[in-house]
């Protein structure tokens, strides 16, 4: 059986990427466990390390791809110093979401799902934050926030990017 050779990574990488699994093995079900490690240790789960997972775990790249891209939760490249994720489930669609969403994607000149080209902000979208009865709704940097409009949300940010928040 030919295996296709794994892509010149550095052995550091490797060798991180070995140590969560490592400490995963022999758990039922554990690539999910093992992706939230590599996230935590990485800040991003990088198309470089599926080919070691999924030699390290017997499985086949699709496999361990196919979880990655499922999930949003995991990203593929690293995010940016500040994480926005906008909620645009229907009850912060009803209070105004859209044009918050609209705002700060002008504001920043990135799509949601993208992060500025200096790395400073990312902008997501999720569908529901659990915060209905505040929407709009937003979680910056994991803090939740509500009652949003334009320009608490720009301050919010704003004061995330500069540690004031």
């Amino acid at each position: 059986m030919s295996m296709t050779p794994e892509p010149a990574v550095s052995v550091s990488l490797a060798d991180r990427v070995r140590a969560v699994v490592d400490a995963h093995r022999g758990d039922r079900g554990a690539l999910m466990p093992i992706l939230h490690g590599i996230q935590a240790e990485f800040g991003y789960v990088g198309p470089e390390m599926v080919p070691i997972l999924a030699r390290e775990l017997n499985i086949s790249r699709a496999d361990v791809h196919g979880v990655i891209s499922f999930y949003t939760d995991f990203r593929a490249e690293p995010a940016g110093r500040t994480v926005v994720k906008l909620c645009r489930a229907e009850a912060c669609q009803s209070v105004g979401a859209e044009k918050l969403a609209e705002h700060v994607q002008q504001v920043f000149g990135v799509k949601l799902g993208q992060t500025t080209p200096d790395g400073s902000v990312t902008l997501e979208q999720v569908f529901c934050l659990g915060n209905c009865a505040l929407g709009p709704a937003a979680q910056i940097n994991g803090r939740m926030h509500g009652k949003l409009d334009e320009n608490r949300l720009d301050a919010l940010i704003l004061g995330a990017e500069t540690g004031k928040a």
